[in-house]
């Protein structure tokens, strides 16, 4: 209450009340971890929020499960909207063809291992016909070349590797997806999804919070979906029956074989034609065709250098293919979205 004028006190300097930063944590490209240090134990109504620059808000921990999944949910949120703002940015000094479809944190497990424990944070996006993956957010035009690895994503398989419920407060907050455990549990973490690229090799990552699980899903569609549209066909160098081949992929026609040197086609076929295939997991692959004409199966043996970037290349272009005369194949596709949980 103000004082009154005869108050001895009336001179004396007046304070306001103001906000005092003990510490302040940009959330620009920061990152947020649930789990204990060196364990996949997910902490109990806390987190831990981590700036671009390393600086932690230490363990924020919270009297309920609704508070703590309340400030996860908010903090996630604006960590979200600065990164598509960050997008945004970014893609004004990219051409059409080579916009950041989605990019973001995640966990990766450490190849080699079997522990569930050796994780490391690593930054993935999703540009123009290729998936990076960093150590660090690449924050100016010059870091896109400066990615740990980059593999084109015509060539690249993504599969949600397991979902699992938790029998935690996190459920009661919605954070976690509506299925059961049915899964063979490779480790403690929920929301992992592998990355299966070239020769064999695959990256396999875990992500804090199922509606993150549901965004990568999408986005990699999405991103495979733009590159096989925008690159129309992909040809390989192969072999069959002892000759030097070339294989094509095209989006408009289908399959193509044909005489390396000679270009003199030695048959086509529609993606409808192909009507199933096996692999000896090397470099061999048998396609197998239905003749129009005859009704009858032919198989086309083939061999390659990079067995597993063919078959995925082919997986892309059919899925693709289906997709742009279904506009809700991608929908109708996702495991995770079909599974969350609306607020």
């Amino acid at each position: 209450a103000p004082s009154s004028p005869s108050s001895p006190i009336a001179n004396e300097p007046k304070y306001e009340k103001r906000w005092l930063d003990t510490l302040s944590v940009p959330l620009s490209m920061a990152r947020i971890s649930r789990y204990k240090a060196g364990t996949d134990k997910l902490r109990s109504n806390a987190f831990e929020v981590l700036a671009l620059d390393g600086v932690s808000t230490g363990i924020l921990q919270f009297y309920t499960a609704q508070e703590s999944a309340d400030w996860l949910r908010a903090i996630s949120t604006n960590i979200s909207d600065l990164t598509l703002q960050n997008m945004k940015m970014a893609n004004k000094c990219c051409s059409p063809s080579d916009q950041v479809i989605h990019m973001g944190w995640v966990n990766e497990r450490l190849e080699g291992t079997d522990s569930s424990q050796l994780y490391k944070f690593k930054f993935l996006a999703l540009k123009g016909s290729s998936f990076y993956i960093f150590s660090t957010p690449p924050v100016s035009t010059l870091d896109w070349v400066r990615a740990e690895k980059i593999y084109n994503l015509c060539e690249v398989l993504f599969k949600i590797h397991k979902l699992w419920l938790a029998d935690d407060c996190w459920l009661q907050a919605n954070l976690y997806l509506g299925i059961h455990q049915d899964f063979d549990l490779e480790d403690q973490r929920p929301y992992c999804f592998s990355v299966m690229v070239g020769h064999g090799k695959s990256h396999y990552f875990n992500v804090e919070l199922g509606s993150e699980l549901a965004v990568w899903e999408k986005s990699f569609q999405r991103a495979i979906f733009l590159e096989v549209q925008r690159t129309g066909s992909k040809t390989y160098m192969c072999s069959w029956q002892g000759d030097a081949l070339c294989f094509t992929v095209d989006f408009a026609l289908g399959f193509t074989c044909f005489d390396s040197k000679t270009k003199n086609v030695l048959w086509r076929f529609k993606f409808s034609q192909l009507k199933g295939s096996s692999d000896d997991g090397k470099t061999k692959v048998k396609l197998l065709f239905q003749n129009l004409d005859t009704k009858q199966i032919e198989t086309k043996e083939l061999e390659f250098q990079d067995l597993t970037a063919v078959l995925h290349c082919i997986h892309s272009f059919i899925a693709a293919k289906v997709a742009s005369v279904d506009p809700v194949f991608i929908d109708s596709q996702s495991i995770a979205r079909k599974y969350m949980y609306s607020n």
